[in-house]
């Protein structure tokens, strides 16, 4: 045997390890994926029928403070443990203490839905998320898993909730390996990631469950000036993004403060939203808002529609109501979009179409995952648009974000922030010393 030869022999072995490798995180994965999808399919069956039962029923919104005693109160009793929700999937990623509790699924599950269906501003994803993260870690002592393995079961389980409840399998997959540390992607992980992302996607719409189509009719030839645009837009769609994000964390911090008993604050939140839809006569601003997010990529709609879903949404989770923050950050950035047309000579679908992922890229740091997404739900004729969006708008919005517990791998900005290996929480914080 040559030398060639050997090396050749000694190199089949090294795929050995990697064939076993796959073969464990396929059948793992396939196991979450089916629970997964299915529990998300599930959810958003019911978060359909809770929706089109307020839209019936429109008096139920004045029992909303109600629901959110209902909520309020679940937590508080029985849900201590897992109250930071996205956040304690992040913690565990980083430091595995102990099992995600089980009890994380039927509180958000039930807590989503009773908050959409009595009329709070709220999204999905941080649902399907927190029921993937939850579910997939039952399989750590199940199987015997080391903290190493385990990481990579929570992020399966992350990329199998946020795929299936959007139907962006892509997507998904990036966004579990992209969110976890900020300016870092695991590929450590990519395939348990993939493989369950696609699988949970699969089973999800195996079970019939649809998700929304949006279409972008008019592209913009890629030149010097439309790039200019589409920066300025993204730079926009970055500072709304901040925005978002501390004006989430601000209202719960002001709940935190001024209502000592956790169940209140959601009923003091509700009084407050049920009388400003009331008082405003219309339910635009409540619930996923899906069918102005649709109406944003054609119609031309107020030019204060992203602001108000900016206030309902961040006073709605910041007053204890459970969701999730993507499907409302679609609504802001579409609509916002939809409002540069007056100043920036872009298709309105494409605007809004940029400002429906990129919004979204800015408020989780994920630009990466969100350009995929674009691609995935708008084709890949707006990529190089969507693209610029969204690592514009990632950049603009600053060491923030809607996730407090990510850790900061690789600063924005070096000049402000040298430190690696910070929380974002730890930011403000840090700046007033």
């Amino acid at each position: 045997m040559n030398r060639k030869n050997f090396k050749d022999f000694l190199l089949s072995f090294e795929q050995i390890p990697a064939l076993l490798y796959l073969l464990k995180w396929l059948l793992v994965c396939t196991l979450i994926g089916s629970l997964v999808g299915s529990i998300s399919a599930f959810f958003l069956y019911s978060l359909d029928w809770a929706t089109n039962w307020r839209e019936s029923n429109l008096w139920i919104i004045a029992l909303l403070p109600l629901g959110g005693f209902i909520i309020g109160l679940s937590y508080h009793l029985y849900g201590n443990s897992v109250v930071k929700g996205n956040n304690l999937l992040l913690e565990e990623s980083h430091s595995p203490s102990k099992m995600i509790p089980f009890r994380m699924v039927p509180l958000v599950l039930f807590g989503t839905i009773l908050t959409h269906l009595f009329g709070g501003s709220a999204g999905r994803e941080g649902t399907a998320v927190q029921m993937g993260g939850a579910i997939a870690d039952r399989f750590t002592k199940i199987l015997g898993f080391s903290d190493g393995d385990r990481k990579i079961l929570l992020i399966a389980g992350i990329s199998a909730g946020f795929a299936s409840v959007f139907g962006t399998p892509l997507a998904g997959g990036i966004f579990a390996l992209e969110v976890l540390v900020l300016g870092r992607i695991r590929l450590d992980a990519i395939i348990p990631s993939f493989i369950a992302a696609v699988l949970a996607n699969y089973f999800c719409e195996l079970w019939g469950s649809t998700h929304t189509h949006y279409v972008i009719t008019t592209l913009a030839e890629m030149n010097p000036t439309n790039l200019l645009w589409a920066l300025l837009a993204g730079i926009i769609f970055g500072l709304v993004a901040r925005s978002f994000s501390k004006l989430t964390h601000f209202w719960g911090q002001f709940f935190g403060k001024y209502i000592s008993y956790p169940p209140l604050r959601p009923v003091i939140g509700g009084v407050i939203i049920a009388l400003a839809v009331y008082l405003m006569g219309t339910t635009k601003y409540i619930g996923l808002g899906i069918p102005t997010i649709v109406d944003a990529f054609d119609i031309q709609l107020n030019s204060y529609d992203f602001l108000l879903k900016v206030l309902f949404t961040s006073f709605t989770l910041g007053a204890g109501f459970k969701g999730g923050e993507v499907t409302p950050l679609f609504f802001i950035g579409a609509t916002l979009g939809n409002v540069l047309i007056w100043f920036i000579p872009l298709p309105m679908g494409l605007l809004a179409g940029m400002g429906f992922v990129a919004v979204f890229a800015g408020a989780t740091n994920t630009p990466i995952a969100c350009t995929m997404m674009g691609i995935e739900l708008f084709g890949i004729e707006s990529g190089v648009f969507i693209a610029i969006a969204c690592s514009t708008a990632y950049l603009f919005s600053g060491h923030s974000g809607v996730y407090s517990s990510q850790i900061i791998g690789s600063p924005k900005n070096k000049r402000l922030i040298e430190e690696k290996g910070l929380h974002l929480s730890d930011i403000k914080d840090k700046r007033k010393q």
